[in-house]
């Protein structure tokens, strides 16, 4: 099904539509192509699967074992990804790989993080592409060339994202401080910085939403907060059961209008922004989720832990519901 107004009964709807459960590890990413019914995924089995998702249909698998891979993201191409490696970064500094999936080839190595890559985003107008590493550095880098464009040094663990525009990226760091920086000029520094109150944990993702309005930070301690991306405004916040060692992850609807999330007690969540209230909560079915993402075309989001879940909206739940209402 694709993408329509979504509203608070399609939310309610979502179910699992399809399992995959033949991972060796749990899933440490996944991403969607923009423009392409494809999903990929990074596990730490070692392995990068990528997926149809208008037919829930594994179409490729490959292995890593040398680099492993952590963090994974599309770039324009629908067979081309940036992928973190999880092994030997100390040893060869071969921190981020552009792999193309059509020929198992790696195509360029990125040299540069001595730590893990814990964040991970491409421009989506140009073939630049940023990373937050463990180092306590943010790098720019453009695909068609080795050598890092541009770095950032910053206080903590750093999380990085582009707004849909490519004009504009966000570095979230220590203390809840969230700096803007204009793209073509970053090297001048920020533009503008916020900071979300009262709260010091280090954020773990951050996204804006398709429109650039408002800005979606995770928190390493499973608090969940959206934020007006013009003035840093905190529009409403979320707090979630705990997780230790487990990083959780929170999407917006393509819409914008809501946002889902996975909890540490293996529940999903999703709460419409305006109303600031919770309109749906499920069981997850496969413990705490590390990745979720909502399609960027489609009623449908991905849950992944050590299983992959697709959820779509239940129709034939709904119309027996409804024919029993007319009895």
């Amino acid at each position: 099904m694709s993408i329509a107004e979504l509203d608070d009964n399609i939310v309610r709807k979502m179910a699992v539509g399809a399992v995959f459960s033949d991972f060796a590890g749990k899933i440490s990413s996944v991403d969607f192509h923009r423009t392409d019914d494809l999903l990929i995924t990074a596990s730490e089995d070692d392995s990068v699967r990528l997926y149809d998702i208008a037919n829930a249909k594994l179409l490729k698998t490959t292995y890593h074992k040398k680099h492993g891979a952590d963090r994974i993201c599309f770039t324009h191409h629908p067979s081309s990804v940036i992928c973190s490696s999880r092994y030997k970064l100390d040893s060869t500094g071969e921190s981020l790989r552009y792999l193309s999936m059509y020929d198992n080839r790696c195509l360029r190595y990125f040299k540069g993080h001595k730590e893990r890559v814990v964040s991970l985003c491409m421009s989506p107008i140009n073939d630049s592409f940023m990373s937050g590493s463990l180092d306590r550095s943010v790098r720019i880098w453009d695909l068609r060339v080795n050598a890092c464009q541009g770095i950032l040094h910053i206080r903590g663990r750093p999380a990085v994202a582009y707004d849909q525009q490519g004009l504009v990226f966000a570095v979230a760091m220590e203390g809840g401080a969230v700096k803007l920086f204009d793209s073509r000029s970053y090297d001048k520094g920020p533009f503008d910085t916020f900071f979300v109150g009262g709260d010091t944990a280090e954020v773990s993702d951050i996204k804006f939403s398709n429109d650039g309005k408002s800005m979606l930070l995770t928190t390493t301690n499973n608090n969940i907060y959206v934020l007006d991306a013009y003035a840093g405004e905190k529009q409403c916040g979320f707090s979630l059961e705990p997780s230790p060692n487990v990083t959780i992850e929170a999407s917006f609807t393509p819409d914008g209008q809501y946002v889902i999330s996975g909890s540490g007690d293996g529940t999903l969540h999703a709460w419409r922004v305006g109303m600031r209230n919770e309109v749906a909560c499920w069981n997850s079915h496969i413990g705490v989720t590390t990745c979720l993402k909502w399609a960027p075309r489609r009623a449908m989001f991905v849950a992944a832990s050590s299983v992959l879940t697709f959820w779509i909206p239940n129709y034939a739940k709904s119309n027996e519901q409804s024919g029993q209402h007319k009895n």
